[in-house]
């Protein structure tokens, strides 16, 4: 459970909220339990026993988990100035060997690779150009004043300049004209004690739903550099709640008033779904869709990404032919201006295709284009574990799971850092990764075909064997030759692996 989820909890005693609370506002101070029971209003034994009761940990335990999520959050920042040891120092830890121990057994990768994985998002940030399409089908928000305080005044308009860039470059139409726009987003930075909130939310006009919100600490601390990579943070974890709301408006039209754009939107579940029922339901959609707009990049891409999918996820009794009508949608899709959504999509389909080259220019557009494009990042990702530099691709799937945790997709970067790990070599965490993958979507069970494999090579047979009975049950007629034939274009040493560990546990050749 998130500290924000423990501080919510109405079970949560007064006294351990205040404890916890004055860790939190307080985070480099180094708390015994007894300075923490005097703020608690408990003796030191209640405190510790009532910290144990509701939050599973004691009181010092719950401090460093603190600490530890503070130079977690500064650290994705690029705070520091570059240096971990500051980072670690201003959130209470005095032993730069033991908080680099914790850390990585928390985040599974040291403070180092997050701090230079940062130096790689800014540099790309600064690096985009500004190729932004204009579309009747891009989503409208209304970003109204951002509320604030005199003394915040400049950097509330910083932000919000800087928020509204981030939002374009997303791919969104931005106005001041709340009857121009279906969604609202407001704003406000709130000082409690030390600390500056910023507050945002989302909201859909016509029905007053709220649809998303955020908070982020400690706003005014950084550069405009770090206002930037703020602003990208928070739309690309705003994308996931606005592309599920225009979704549902196009669900709900009648069938009558839908557009081209309508049915490529009613078709996305079923591609991001990744398995044969909604596969098949997605290409009925697009078909349609493409019979009345053959020049939509967006449904055009999607396609491509539909029927490439098919292949390599052992969903058609006809893979060449799947493939021939893949590529010719991908080449034609080249041929369309498109927002970061559109080329990661197409992006996805021209590598699932084996075309690299065409894959690496179009996801390089969508970064140019949306350095904060979460898809974009993953399937740059992908593309460097089909072309075997695992380091390069554990580091952009980390940069996409950091940009947006809660997106459909986060499972899929899960998946590739399961075969950048097996690439290298590490498969015990290969499987961590694919079985987190697998748990976050049951229902893609392809994704067995490697994670059964990795526990094999770690000796853990029995899961291994587990993992191939799911496999089966999703695909009873499998066999070695067609996941041969089907497999992704992973390196060739890769590939063997897995047919080899397959073959050993029983699969039919």
């Amino acid at each position: 459970m998130s500290f924000e989820d423990m501080l919510s909890s109405p079970l949560l005693p007064d006294g351990v909220r205040r404890a916890v609370e004055t860790m939190r506002a307080n985070v480099g101070h180094r708390w015994s339990v007894t300075q923490l029971a005097a703020v608690a209003e408990l003796s030191p034994r209640t405190l510790q026993r009532q910290f144990l009761r509701f939050l599973g940990k004691s009181p010092q335990a719950v401090w460093q988990e603190i600490g530890l999520e503070q130079a977690r959050y500064e650290l994705l920042r690029g705070a520091g100035g570059g240096r971990v040891s500051d980072v670690a120092l201003r959130c209470g830890f005095a032993h730069l060997g033991r908080f680099s121990t914790d850390y990585h057994r928390r985040y599974r990768e040291t403070p180092s690779s997050t701090l230079k994985r940062q130096a790689r998002f800014t540099k790309e940030l600064a690096s985009r150009l500004t190729m932004l399409r204009r579309s009747r089908d891009r989503p409208a928000v209304a970003f109204g004043v951002f509320t604030a305080c005199a003394d915040h005044r400049a950097l509330a308009d910083n932000l919000s300049n800087d928020l509204a860039t981030a939002l374009t470059h997303a791919g969104l139409s931005v106005t001041r004209e709340a009857r121009f726009a279906r969604y609202r987003m407001q704003a406000e930075i709130r000082q409690s004690g030390a600390h500056k909130r910023l507050l945002i939310q989302l909201t859909d006009q016509e029905s007053g739903r709220q649809l998303w919100a955020h908070r982020s600490e400690d706003v005014l601390s950084g550069g405009s550099a770090c206002h930037e990579r703020l602003a990208s943070r928070i739309v690309a974890r705003l994308r996931p709640a606005l592309r599920h709301a225009e979704i549902e408006h196009a669900q709900s039209k009648p069938d009558g008033a839908l557009s081209p754009h309508d049915l490529a939107l009613r078709a996305m579940p079923g591609v991001l779904s990744l398995d044969a029922e909604g596969n098949a339901r997605a290409l009925d959609l697009l078909e349609r869709a493409l019979e009345r707009d053959p020049g939509s990049a967006f449904a055009t891409a999607l396609a491509a990404w539909a029927y490439a999918q098919r292949i390599v996820y052992h969903l058609s009794a006809d893979p060449m032919l799947e493939k021939a009508r893949g590529l010719e949608l991908a080449r034609k899709a080249q041929g369309f201006a498109g927002d970061s959504t559109a080329l990661a999509v197409l992006g996805s389909a021209l590598t699932l295709l084996e075309e690299f080259d065409g894959a690496a220019r179009v996801v390089g557009q969508a970064l140019a284009i949306d350095g904060g494009c979460a898809w974009a990042w993953s399937r740059s990702g992908w593309l460097d574990v089909y072309r075997g530099d695992a380091e390069s691709a554990i580091e952009r799937f980390k940069i996409a799971l950091d940009l947006a945790p809660q997106d459909s997709l986060a499972f899929n970067s899960m998946a590739g850092m399961g075969c950048a790990h097996f690439k290298a070599g590490k498969y015990a965490e290969a499987a961590h990764w694919q079985q987190r993958a697998v748990n976050e979507h049951p229902s893609a069970v392809w994704m067995h075909r490697t994670l059964c494999p990795a526990y094999l090579l770690t000796g853990a047979r029995h899961a291994a064997s587990r993992s191939l009975a799911a496999l089966r049950a999703g695909h009873p007629d499998l066999t070695v030759s067609q996941v041969r034939l089907c497999m992704p274009p992973l390196p060739q040493t890769y590939r063997d692996l897995v047919v080899g560990a397959l073959s050993e546990l029983g699969l039919p050749a």
